[in-house]
């Protein structure tokens, strides 16, 4: 069996190769899988296409998801985020994501999710990585409802230490169960970046990707992505044209190394991002380093 192509499928498996493509979206999301299964419950799906004002597929499967990217020549990473005890909603599952990107593994990276407060997540972590070829994983400490902080998870990141794989972590406002009385129970301050300090201290060996424009903290992820060097910032969910001014100088000039090109498909589009990020006047030299090299490099491709 492929390391790559866990499901043992005929289809050839070409490899991932940089060069050949135009940028690595960095945050992607599988909403369906292929039961017909959804990530969210209907009430939060609903408020969230709203919020975002998604025209398009709001539920994209890992197969249409690999066809968007390939037409594009971009890779994706996409994943799930399992918050089965924080939303009472059973969550897609991060082995079968894999095995479906196993079959387009020149367009797909695979990140897993795990439940952190399930007793068994970081022996999932583990054999995500190990038995399934998952490459990083997604944490939404607002769906999940936890304090990324808290010392009953360190066991969770010392795992990801050692196996080498990066985790990136929603952070800021969500626009999951915006509009709804209490946001449905989400809370919004489990996503203060500056939780995550504590993390990126103690596990200098573990890459943070802060997820998103951090407001109302973007102030607090730059300091953070500026003063440690296993912190770094995606610049998904938003599009371009609205980031905060200081996101904008911070990405151009000092952590032109340290952002990272995501979209947050399919609430945002990779095609109304890039087409907005080019109004952004950024130097031509800085370009390709968001778009994809900082990315690769990460991940190392």
């Amino acid at each position: 069996m492929h390391p790559l192509n866990p499901t043992n499928s005929t289809r050839p498996v070409s490899p991932l190769v940089p060069a050949e493509l135009t940028a690595i979206d960095f945050h992607v999301h599988v909403e369906q899988d292929a039961h017909g299964r959804l990530a969210l419950d209907s009430e939060l799906m609903d408020a969230s296409a709203a919020y975002f004002r998604s025209g398009q597929d709001r539920t994209p499967t890992v197969e249409s998801l690999a066809a968007h990217y390939r037409e594009r020549r971009m890779a994706a990473v996409i994943f799930t985020v399992d918050a089965t005890t924080g939303l009472g909603h059973p969550g897609l599952s991060s082995e079968e994501i894999a095995a479906a990107a196993a079959e387009h593994p020149d367009v797909l990276i695979p990140f897993g999710s795990v439940d952190p407060h399930r007793p068994d997540a970081v022996e999932r972590a583990r054999a995500l990585v190990l038995d399934h070829g998952v490459r990083g994983f997604k944490f939404h400490p607002s769906l999940q409802a936890f304090a990324p902080n808290a010392p009953e998870h360190y066991p969770l990141y010392e795992a990801l230490q050692e196996l080498g794989v990066p985790a990136l972590f929603h952070t800021g406002q969500t626009g999951i169960g915006a509009g709804l009385p209490g946001g449905r129970g989400i809370k919004l301050r489990y996503s203060d970046p500056m939780l995550l300090d504590d993390v990126a201290a103690d596990f200098p060996g573990l890459t943070i990707v802060l997820a998103h424009p951090s407001v109302p903290w973007q102030d607090e992820a730059i300091s953070m992505a500026t003063h440690k060097a296993n912190v770094y910032i995606d610049l998904s969910g938003w599009s371009p044209k609205y980031f905060p001014p200081q996101l904008v100088r911070a990405a151009g000039s000092f952590l032109r190394h340290k952002v990272l090109f995501g979209s947050d498909f399919p609430v945002v589009t990779p095609d109304r991002w890039l087409a907005d990020f080019d109004g952004l006047g950024l130097k031509p030299e800085v370009r390709p380093l968001i778009l994809k090299e900082n990315a690769a490099r990460l991940l190392g491709l």
